[in-house]
């Protein structure tokens, strides 16, 4: 059974580390910058949206609890921020640790924060998938989203 519960203080740290390497790895790829470059602008977009860390106003940062007979075990994050006005949610992170992927833990997640939204009148979620994750857009495509534009970029080159 897997549990969405909010990130404490002490949890912190190490979504930190994971979050700045991956999104890092993801503008080096798919944006094209260095990994100096892309490590900086990771740990900016972090710290805009929590600049006391776990603590936000305008943003939650979950932990992915997985309750196995009574043992509860984080493995994974979900960061989303909720606009009332729109009625809408948007997920900035999402995360499954690779030795709990492929056992339908994301769809529970999912399922769960649709169920905590819906409690709340939040009636749409939208997110961002990189083009190259294809297993990230096969399990949101399989839960019920569907694609709603395209993020595109072109590089100028140098004079």
């Amino acid at each position: 059974m897997i549990n969405l519960r909010k990130m404490k203080a002490s949890e912190y740290p190490a979504y930190y580390d994971y979050f700045i390497a991956d999104y890092g790895d993801d503008l080096t790829q798919n944006h094209g910058h260095s990994i100096e470059m892309a490590t900086k602008l990771a740990q900016q977009a972090l710290l805009s949206s929590f600049p006391d860390g776990v603590e936000s106003k305008q943003h939650d940062l979950l932990c992915i609890e997985l309750n196995s007979n009574g043992i509860l075990t984080v493995i994974g994050y979900l960061w989303h921020s909720i606009k009332v006005s729109d009625a809408s949610t948007f997920i900035y992170d999402f995360y499954i640790q690779a030795e709990y992927r492929g056992s339908g833990y994301g769809k529970q997640a999912i399922s769960e924060l649709e169920n905590l939204l819906a409690a709340i009148n939040i009636e749409q979620i939208q997110l961002r998938v990189a083009f190259n994750n294809q297993r990230a857009l096969a399990l949101y495509e399989e839960v019920g989203f569907t694609i709603s534009g395209y993020n595109m970029s072109k590089k100028i080159p140098s004079k």
